[in-house]
């Protein structure tokens, strides 16, 4: 009767979920593996820490070292339990937080642990790389900017030119949007040179000839497209006007124009299984000549000439909203009224007009004519002499302009046979997974911006410890859709406030949200324990089964240990 009670909750949430999807990913030991640990080191292993680090990024949405250390005092039984070590809150200071960062700042030891992740999750997941996707980003932030820093002014595509950035290349696979290779370089880095040294990244550690590398049209600088053609592996990426001018577009469409039947409708399904038609287009084999490491190659090149639907409707809408401003900003050139200057010579009234047609970019299209009057009744300050303006549309002229509209033109080395122009457009049009990729790094899943670091190569560390948190949502994510596909059903209970709609493509974030409010409860009587564990909802259990984990997941957290601490 006189033993003291003492009731102890710790929450637990998505952390037995997300140590154990880490461990089947090899996490701690491949990154024990390539940072060992030296002799100073004591407690956790450089791969533990950054486990269970990652494991408070993604929970808790926060890279902050000072916040580490306080999460885990809060979670020392879950953690220890999960993770079959004796985790302590001196593992977690940010001076050990920092050195971690300091180590993943080493290049070639990043080298090989992305090589090493790349290679155990083609094998333990199953994958099979086809199609590589390369895209680039900026994070801002008010950083102190140093001559040779990582932090540079530089275009920015975040729109905040004002400050000072960190440029990201990443390399992701399709269609999972899987990273396979990240670059950090100083913000001021044109995107043109990244593409060669990413792709020869992709090439050595995934060690996979005729990969698809789908890119924008920074891309399709010619030294890429060669270097790509010599690896023996193929590219896809569309033509900007300065590597493929106007003049040249027009001599594919007059083609087109000439032979109307040589287009060939795209198609694509949404999500109900409804089948739209989206672009139609053509190609043609470009031969292609250039000097490469003291001799010449040559190879042909497809080009896709491709009239988006949407794109050609929206640029029609955009052109007929600026011939309409055109036209009423011209009529209110000669619109007198009192106050108003009047044109008295033609030269000057020319010079309004052109100056009009050309910022609203409708040269061509309205035809303008000129009429000289006399003006009634001459007073002082008056000019004998008016112009008045009669505009009208050349409807010819629009039309052939607006046939012209939607028009892109995109280049490959693929062969028709294995890339034919319908699927190489899909392909292209996925680019949202990178995008997506960016998204979660940038926002609030990951929150790389803003950024609490001042010293470059720390910055480094924390992006690529946040690339392999971006790792472990898009596996995640990618076995619950797997999952859901193979089976054929759908998951519901996934969104607040309406329990019955259910999808067949959760994100990572909304599965793991399900396991908020999953507490650990730890009551002890004297010498007597006893542990808790909320139980699972069928949610949650479907989550772990489609995640092939077992429910011993959580409720292993209820065994009590041999020698209580």
């Amino acid at each position: 009767m006189n033993d003291e009670l003492e009731v102890k909750i710790e929450r637990v949430d998505d952390i037995p979920l997300l140590l154990a999807h880490m461990q089947r990913m090899g996490v701690a030991e491949l990154v024990d593996e390539q940072y060992p640990m030296h002799g100073n080191w004591r407690g956790l292993s450089m791969g533990q820490v950054v486990t269970v680090w990652l494991a408070h990024v993604l929970s808790e949405g926060d890279h902050r070292l000072n916040h580490v250390q306080e999460w885990v005092e809060n979670r020392l039984e879950t953690l220890r339990v999960c993770m079959g070590a004796e985790v302590e809150v001196l593992d977690f200071t940010d001076d050990r937080l920092a050195i971690v960062l300091d180590r993943l700042s080493l290049d070639e030891c990043w080298r090989q642990l992305e090589t090493g992740l790349n290679g155990r999750v083609l094998r333990v997941y199953d994958l099979r790389p086809e199609r590589v996707r390369l895209d680039s980003t900026t994070a801002s932030g008010y950083w102190q900017v140093t001559e040779a820093g990582l932090f540079q002014f530089g275009h920015s595509k975040d729109g905040r030119p004002e400050q000072p950035q960190v440029k990201v290349m990443l390399a992701t696979l399709d269609p999972l949007g899987l990273p396979v290779v990240t670059q950090v370089v100083s913000g001021e880095k044109a995107d043109d040179p990244l593409y060669v040294p990413a792709i020869r990244q992709v090439q050595a550690g995934l060690g996979v000839k005729g990969l698809l590398y789908v890119g924008d049209s920074k891309m399709g600088a010619c030294e890429t497209r060669a270097f790509v053609q010599t690896a023996g592996d193929y590219y896809l990426m569309p033509l900007s006007k300065t590597q493929l001018p106007d003049t040249e577009l027009a001599v594919y469409l007059e083609a087109v124009r000439r032979e109307p039947q040589r287009l060939e409708v795209i198609e694509r399904g949404d999500e109900v299984g409804e089948v739209k038609a989206i672009a139609a287009g053509f190609e043609v084999a470009e031969p292609m000549r250039m000097a490469w490491e003291g001799g010449t190659i040559n190879w042909w090149e497809r080009r896709l000439i491709v009239r988006s639907y949407a794109l050609a409707k929206s640029a029609e809408e955009a052109l007929q909203a600026r011939l309409t401003k055109a036209q009423a900003a011209l009529a209110e050139l000669t619109n007198y009224r009192k106050g108003k200057k009047r044109f008295g010579e033609e030269a000057p009234l020319r010079q309004k007009v052109e100056a009009f047609l050309q910022r609203f970019r409708v040269q061509g299209l309205l035809q303008v004519s000129y009429e000289v009057r006399q003006t009634e009744g001459f007073a002082k300050y008056r000019t004998p002499y008016e112009y008045r303006l009669h505009v009208e549309r050349d409807e010819a002229a629009i039309q052939r302009a607006q046939a012209s509209l939607g028009w892109r033109v995109y280049a490959t080395n693929a062969p028709v046979q294995q890339l034919p122009l319908p699927r190489a457009i899909l392909a292209y049009r996925q680019e949202y997974l990178v995008e997506r990729s960016f998204g979660r790094l940038k926002g609030k899943s990951l929150s790389l911006s803003p950024m609490y670091l001042q010293i470059d190569h720390r910055a480094t560390g924390l992006i690529r410890l946040l690339t392999i948190a971006l790792r472990v949502l898009t596996l995640l994510e990618f076995v619950v859709r797997r999952g859901l596909a193979a089976r054929k059903q759908t998951l519901a209970g996934l969104y607040a406030g309406n329990p019955k709609r259910s999808t067949a493509r959760p994100t990572a974030e909304a599965l793991l949200k399900a396991f908020k409010d999953v507490n650990l409860t730890i009551v002890r009587i004297g010498q007597h324990v006893h542990r808790h564990v909320t139980p699972l909802s069928d949610l949650q259990l479907g989550i772990l089964a489609l995640l092939d984990f077992p429910p011993g997941t959580y409720s292993k957290l209820t065994a009590v240990p041999a020698n209580p601490p």
